[in-house]
């Protein structure tokens, strides 16, 4: 007799048995590819967010007369055009810097020299001009070759500082280049990828997990959106704003305030700076206007216009998005911006499936 067919049918608490083993191994595998690549995983997330955000424009892109069946076109130009959008910018301000390094270093040594003269305008403050005017004779009126300060200067922990700067520097150059051959991937994956993405999620968790994958990259997508949008809009009016009040570099002012309103309450920062920089030069009723009008600026974009352009798209309430993009920006640093609607996007879901 035939010893295979002498065996006897597995039996049901064998089969569980192996089920768990195999959901054990799969579970085991996953995380220790995931613990293998954990320093590309950010990089991931960014093209992903990225990709996600521009997924409307690609798809518009491959179906034109002119690109259609040109995939790989396609994703090299969208991914140049980020790198561009990107290092533009940086390029513009590196530039505009080593241009006024010139005049910094005479200034640089003409205080080493003879020391920094008290402005005038410090003379007519209302309250502690005395002390002020002590504290400034002390320590700054005088040559500051033999300064502590001026000698901190050269010591090692400057020199440290300076290394890790340049190391910190180093690492996110290469980040970015890793962002740019991943979001280039992602790309060129195309209709395929999220088709792929879409199927699994049916075959795990049914059509209500594809429903809710399909939401929170919905949701990720209107919070680029609104963030972009409403930090493009500060800069535009701050750029306004810089000109009318007579500050110098109006556009490099108006781009860096820009990038910075594309973070929740960082715009404040930039104009703060421009308004000291008013108030050194006597002006301060330029000093006033600006920050006022900023103050009001970043009032109404923060609490309403971008909490709104996130919500429709997301069709989460006001708190929930405020609470998403807060929150997620402290727990996951500037990822959250872009995870923490997501996830109040599923808290949302979870909830309207439970009450309803």
């Amino acid at each position: 007799m035939n010893p295979r067919l002498s065996e006897s049918p597995p039996s049901s608490e064998r089969l569980k048995k192996q089920k768990a083993a195999s959901l054990a191994l799969y579970i085991g595998l996953v995380l220790l590819a995931l613990w293998v690549v954990r320093d590309f995983i950010a990089v991931v997330v960014w093209a992903g967010v990225i990709a996600i955000a521009l997924w409307p424009l690609l798809h518009k892109l491959e179906g034109s007369r002119w690109l259609e069946g040109r995939t790989t076109i396609v994703a090299a130009g969208l991914t140049l055009a980020i790198a561009l959008l990107v290092v533009v910018p940086v390029g513009i301000a590196i530039g505009q810097a080593l241009h006024e390094a010139h005049d910094l270093s005479d200034w640089f040594r003409t205080a080493k020299e003879n020391g920094v003269p008290m402005p005038d305008f410090l003379q007519h403050l209302p309250f502690g001009v005395q002390t002020i005017t002590n504290w400034w004779q002390a320590n700054l009126a005088q040559p500051l070759r033999d300064s502590a300060a001026m000698k901190g200067l050269h010591s090692t922990t400057v020199m440290t500082l300076g290394r890790h700067f340049g190391a910190r520097a180093a690492h996110a150059l290469m980040v970015f280049a890793f962002m740019l051959v991943t979001l280039f991937v992602i790309f060129q994956a195309g209709p395929r990828l999220s088709g792929a993405l879409v199927t699994g999620m049916r075959r795990a968790f049914g059509d209500d997990g594809a429903r809710l994958l399909q939401r929170m990259a919905k949701a990720v997508r209107g919070t680029v959106s609104g963030l972009v949008v409403v930090g493009l809009g500060e800069g535009a009016l701050m750029g306004v704003a810089y000109f009318v009040t007579g500050l110098p570099h109006v556009a490099l002012l108006a781009l860096i305030t820009a990038i910075a309103a594309m973070l929740p309450f960082c715009a404040p920062l930039t104009f703060g700076l421009a308004a000291l920089y008013l108030f050194s030069q006597g002006s301060v009723t330029g000093t006033i206007g600006l920050a006022v009008f900023g103050a009001v600026v970043v009032f109404i974009a923060e609490h309403f216009v971008r909490p709104v352009l996130i919500g429709n798209s997301t069709r989460l309430p006001f708190l929930l998005v405020l609470f998403g993009i807060l929150g997620g920006a402290e727990t996951f640093g500037l990822l959250g911006l872009f995870i923490g609607p997501a996830l109040m996007t599923v808290l949302m879901v979870l909830w309207t499936d439970l009450v309803q």
